[in-house]
């Protein structure tokens, strides 16, 4: 009996120990529970904030960007005229020659003999010339007074012809010589830079033979020769004959140039003509350019973008790209608020991307209002409150400071003064700024910073502590 008395009077004593002892926990429940119930409507009755940008329509230039490849202005390959053997190159390799310089010199003695063998022969045949004039006008006299036979004059008549004959042919035959030995000279048809050598002094080389001796190419001018396919082109035709673009004035003539390093050429060029004909394996049209190259920046056959202006389109609709999001099936669309504040989803027509930006071609109309920023914070049908942004803010790239007025990057404290954008918290491990409190009924994580995605709000007179 005693016993179990004493072991009763035990469980009591420790029973009574154990309760005092979780009073403290029960209590911070109790009062946890009361706050988050306090909390509870606040939080419901929380609309989310987020920054729109109204819809307007604006002049745009349009281009489009074609791949392509230059192309010698023109290119002449030089081969020699007449046979013989080379003596001496004239001209070095990869350098700028002008037209008519001396690239290489054929042995010219055997022409040389040759034009003296046709002078000497035009020589006599002009001396017989003088005699056949002499004989032809005695015959002629003699005739008169029928001192010769009408037979004779006339073979003496024949015989002038003859030696006339004979002098315009040996005249032709000097002047044939003459152009052979200009011949043992090669020069430069075209100027420009001149490549390799194919042969080198003392090689024997045959008139008009197929393997050329050089290749000389003028690159100042140079020529552009880009693709663009037959359904853009269509396409193009199309928008400027129902007139959603216009072209004025002779500058969309004019076309850009970006090299492969990615930089843009400095000098501009001419659209000089669009192939007739499209190519049956591509597809494609042909555009050919004509771009100055004074200091030989721009090489045959190297890779190239042109930047080719369409035309102007008077009503244009632009929105930043942040801005666009995909259905499943891939078709863009983009939040719109719409006039009760609740938002709904867009389906969009884009035509291309301008910069940072997309084109629309349909589904935005000019004063609607599409969500910027606050995106993944609303579902459609969700109120939202709005706060207005700027065109320059809207189309900020990231990474570059906001300019003035406008909200700091998220991850980075705001200015002094300044509190940070609806729905963005500062940095984990700092407090808010001086003279700000966080939202009432909320207290501030380990460290004094709010909880992720939560603004702190500056009443008037509050302190930077907790509640």
């Amino acid at each position: 009996m005693d016993s179990n008395r004493l072991s009763a009077d035990s469980r009591m004593r420790r029973a009574r120990v154990n309760w005092w002892r979780w009073l403290p926990v029960h209590a911070v429940l109790v009062v946890c529970a009361c706050k988050r119930g306090a909390e509870g409507p606040a939080q419901q009755q929380l609309v989310p904030e987020v920054t729109t940008l109204t819809v307007t329509e604006q002049r745009v230039v349009l281009t489009t960007e074609l791949s392509g490849r230059t192309s010698a202005f023109r290119i002449a390959e030089v081969r020699p005229q007449v046979n013989g053997l080379i003596q001496k190159r004239l001209f070095t390799e990869g350098s700028d020659v002008k037209e008519g310089d001396a690239l290489y010199q054929i042995d010219p003695a055997p022409f040389q003999a040759a034009l003296d063998t046709a002078e000497a022969a035009l020589a006599r045949a002009e001396a017989n010339l003088g005699a056949a004039k002499t004989r032809a006008g005695r015959y002629k006299e003699a005739l008169a007074d029928r001192a010769v036979s009408r037979q004779d004059y006339d073979d003496a008549v024949s015989a002038l012809a003859q030696a006339e004959a004979e002098v315009r042919y040996h005249q032709a035959t000097v002047e044939s010589a003459r152009i052979n030995l200009g011949y043992a000279k090669v020069t430069s048809p075209i100027p420009g830079r001149i490549g390799a050598s194919s042969v080198t002094d003392g090689a024997i080389v045959i008139a008009y033979q197929p393997a050329p001796l050089a290749t000389v190419q003028q690159l100042d001018p140079i020529y552009v020769d880009v693709r663009q396919s037959a359904t853009q082109l269509l396409r193009l035709q199309g928008k400027l004959g129902q007139g959603q673009i216009k072209r004025d004035g002779e500058g969309f003539n004019q076309v850009q140039l970006i090299l492969p390093d990615g930089t843009p050429y400095p000098h501009q060029g001419t659209l000089q003509f669009r192939d007739v004909s499209v190519d049956p394996t591509t597809g494609m049209v042909t555009l050919r350019m004509v771009f100055p190259n004074p200091d030989k920046v721009l090489l045959p056959s190297m890779f190239v973008r042109a930047v080719v202006r369409e035309g102007i389109n008077e009503r244009a609709i632009l929105i930043p790209q942040q801005t666009v999001s995909r259905t499943p099936k891939g078709e863009p669309l983009t939040m719109v608020v719409d006039d009760k504040g609740n938002v709904r989803q867009q389906l969009l027509t884009l035509d291309r991307t301008i910069g940072n930006q997309w084109l629309v071609a349909d589904g935005l109309k000019p004063g609607e209002r599409i969500i910027v920023e606050g995106i993944q914070k609303v579902r459609p049908g969700t109120p939202v409150k709005e706060v207005p942004a700027t065109q320059a803010a809207a189309q900020a790239q990231p990474g570059q400071a906001p300019e003035a007025g406008t909200a700091p990057e998220a991850g980075q404290a705001p200015e002094a003064g300044k509190a940070p954008e609806a729905g963005k918290a500062p940095e984990a491990g700092k407090a808010p700024e001086a003279g700000k409190a966080p939202e009432a009924g909320k207290a501030p994580e380990a460290g004094g910073a709010p909880p992720a995605g939560q603004a702190p709000v500056a009443p008037a007179g509050a302190s930077g502590g907790a509640d």
